[in-house]
């Protein structure tokens, strides 16, 4: 039989594992689907809607939930003759300005592609540059008052625009502002705890007349969805028992995210199915979950370094002594007399404090490193330590930098790594 075939030990079907499946219930969410819906309640009894702000971490259910309540919200505004409900959609992601977000808004009226977008338009997209700030909201606004009635704009990750967030002001008052014939309701997602805080007060006077938080799932909450997905794209009897809560405990000890969980079981099924073709017995344990953890860690190591220089690189390997030694979080004044150290074993200049400072931050911005806020008697400082485990990282740093047996066997001695 040749290598592509339809046979499979494991998995029945994996796009049920994905973060894009859309299941019909959203587990673990009930309380927050309640009090989301009795803030868009307003649409059905043709009224003014709310606006909404939802934030929570990534993974967290925040855009699961909108998709499933909105679908239902237009199901039931349908048997109301004197409701006439659309939704616009948008994704901010790469749009790091209010001017972008609306170039955004225009072309996803005129030229839909997001799963919520109810609406369609006969007049062309727009250049996404070579316009005013104004021309551009007042294009919005014929198109919003063109298609009249009732209309929620769902702006989901809106945190990409930072402290541009003129978007965010002018929506919520176009109709009284501008005399448009039109309800406009926001609803706004955030995976950033800290966006929602830095808004400027016009804003969170408008935009957060509902705020919903969505808080990170525990080991038993993602026990519960994992279960619900491996059910359906599993075969039975496939998953030992440990499986499950090992996958939960993982993700609710970093993020409480449900899409990590799904990520881990995803590949530590695939890793139990590539032994099950093999010959092996096609059974999912412990020992794949753990393999599929560390494969995960070291390819997130790996997307960050494409983005490193060979210092970034000495960076790092500077935290994975440390490290080894058992010497983390440590503080960045550390951090960068022992960089020093390493360089000159390494032969080479190494870089100013300022410069190593932004190599840290850029490490943990990629998730391989953790800021950990500390204080003393003398004041606040920051410590770094690594986010992914040592072994992911040094097996990452070794495809560049050579072998790094010697911190291997440090790490041993104090018990670090078995």
């Amino acid at each position: 039989m040749g290598r592509f075939n339809r046979e499979s030990f494991i998995i029945q079907d994996k796009d049920v594992l994905r973060d894009d499946y859309q299941p019909e219930t959203l587990e673990e969410r009930d309380e927050e689907l309640d009090e989301y819906a009795a803030a868009l309640r307003p649409v059905i009894q043709g009224w003014q809607p709310n606006n909404v702000f939802l934030y929570g971490v990534t993974g967290v259910g925040k855009t699961a939930a909108t998709h499933n309540l909105l679908e239902e919200l237009q199901e039931s505004a349908e048997e109301y003759d004197d409701v006439d409900l659309n939704v616009i959609e948008l994704n901010c992601t790469g749009c790091t300005t209010s001017y972008q977000v609306a170039v955004n808004l225009v072309n996803e009226i005129r030229s839909p592609s997001h799963p919520l977008t109810t609406v369609s338009s006969t007049r062309e997209p727009i250049s996404e540059t070579g316009y005013q700030q104004k021309r551009i909201f007042n294009e919005l606004y014929t198109d919003l008052e063109s298609i009249g009635g009732t209309i929620l704009v769902v702006l989901d990750e809106i945190d990409n625009i930072g402290s541009d967030d003129d978007i965010l002001y002018e929506l919520p008052r176009a109709r009284s502002q501008l005399d448009l014939d039109v309800k406009i309701g926001v609803v706004g997602i955030s995976n950033d705890f800290k966006f929602r805080e830095n808004l400027s007060p016009k804003v969170k006077d408008t935009l957060c007349e509902e705020e919903i938080l969505f808080p990170p799932y525990d080991a038993n909450e993602l026990q519960n969805i994992l279960k619900q997905r491996a059910d359906i794209a599993l075969y039975d009897d496939v998953l030992e028992s440990d499986v499950i809560p090992l996958c939960a405990a993982f993700s609710a000890q970093d993020s409480g995210s449900a899409r990590q969980a799904l990520r881990l079981l995803r590949k530590a099924a695939d890793i139990a199915e590539n032994d099950a073709m093999a010959g092996g017995e096609a059974k999912v344990t412990e020992e794949d979950v753990r393999e599929a953890e560390h494969q995960i860690q070291r390819q997130q190591v790996v997307e960050g370094m494409h983005s490193l220089t060979r210092q970034g690189q000495y960076v790092l390997l500077t935290v994975c002594q440390l490290a080894a030694e058992g010497e983390t979080p440590e503080r960045t004044k550390l951090i960068y007399e022992r960089y020093q150290e390493v360089l000159r074993n390494h032969g080479s200049e190494p870089l100013k404090r300022r410069r190593v400072h932004d190599h840290l931050s850029d490490l943990s911005l990629h998730g391989i490193l953790r800021l950990v806020d500390s204080s003393s008697g003398r004041g606040n400082y920051n410590e770094y330590e690594l986010d992914v485990s040592l072994s992911s990282a040094l097996d990452a740093l070794e495809s560049e930098l050579g072998e790094l047996d010697d911190i291997r066997e440090t790490a041993k001695r104090h018990r670090i790594l078995e």
